[in-house]
């Protein structure tokens, strides 16, 4: 029988092994899945010399894994179907183009169902921002992490109505809505998504570290040379961005 591991942490396979100039000592990290060890730049330590600019920069994906996603009970009970009866009926390309900014919200009332029935907008609009809510202890750990004064984005698949999302639960208070696929007009794991982001960071990838619930957009991240983590909760993260060096810790700083 053969057992298949996936560990949480994946590192980009031609991240340059050289520390960064700023600072020559670096750390060692083991993966106890699969017992190996990857050197880390050095300007992800604890200790790392304080720039303007504090690296590494962290891009959060949103749905599952800062909030509570909606669309798989929320969604099919609004219409009163199984989930199973509501991916038959809906629009094959609708939802992605309302994501990718290329129709809006009367475009997708009108295409959401492939037979074109008419539903209530508003209402399921009301339902999915009710669903809205942290998922536990991921609002804790923002807090820690923006206390320690990391630069976060949004790197994120989702259509305008992230403003719902930022209307309840304030989550500018603690990264910004950056990269939307409803702003770039692309979609993780597309390639480009991920260029366009770092385009527009100006930093190395190997100095940001992607978080995402789904494996298949982390692989897409480390194939363009940025650190990637699956969300698997927020207990995990945390040890997670911990062995990476990301400084945590809230109660030393409030005992200075």
């Amino acid at each position: 029988m053969v057992l298949l591991f996936k560990p949480t942490i994946s590192f980009p396979l031609n991240m340059s092994l050289d520390p960064p100039k700023l600072n020559p000592r670096s750390f060692t990290i083991m993966n106890d899945t699969n017992n190996f060890t990857t050197p880390v730049d050095s300007s992800m330590t604890i200790d790392a010399p304080m720039e303007k600019r504090r690296l590494p920069i962290l891009l959060f994906d949103v749905m599952d894994t800062i909030v509570r996603d909606p669309f798989y009970h929320d969604i099919p009970a609004f219409f009163g179907m199984s989930m199973k009866e509501l991916l038959e009926c809906k629009h094959p390309t609708a939802w992605n183009e309302f994501e990718k900014g290329l129709i809006d919200e009367d475009e997708l009332a009108r295409k959401f169902f492939k037979d074109g029935r008419h539903f209530d907008l508003q209402g399921l609009k009301t339902c999915i921002k009710r669903g809205y809510s942290f998922l536990d202890g991921v609002e804790e750990l923002l807090c820690a992490l923006k206390i320690n004064n990391y630069e976060m984005h949004t790197f994120t698949n989702y259509p305008v109505w992230y403003q719902m999302i930022e209307d309840k639960l304030n989550l500018s208070n603690y990264l910004s809505w950056t990269f939307c696929s409803c702003k770039v007009g692309k979609q993780k794991p597309d390639p480009a998504f991920y260029d366009e982001v770092l385009r527009y960071l100006e930093v190395e990838p190997r100095s940001c570290i992607f978080i995402d619930d789904r494996m298949k957009n982390v692989e897409a991240a480390v194939h363009a040379g940025i650190i990637g983590l699956q969300f698997k909760g927020a207990d995990v993260l945390r040890q997670d961005l911990s062995r990476l060096g990301v400084n945590i810790a809230v109660e030393e700083l409030n005992n200075e």
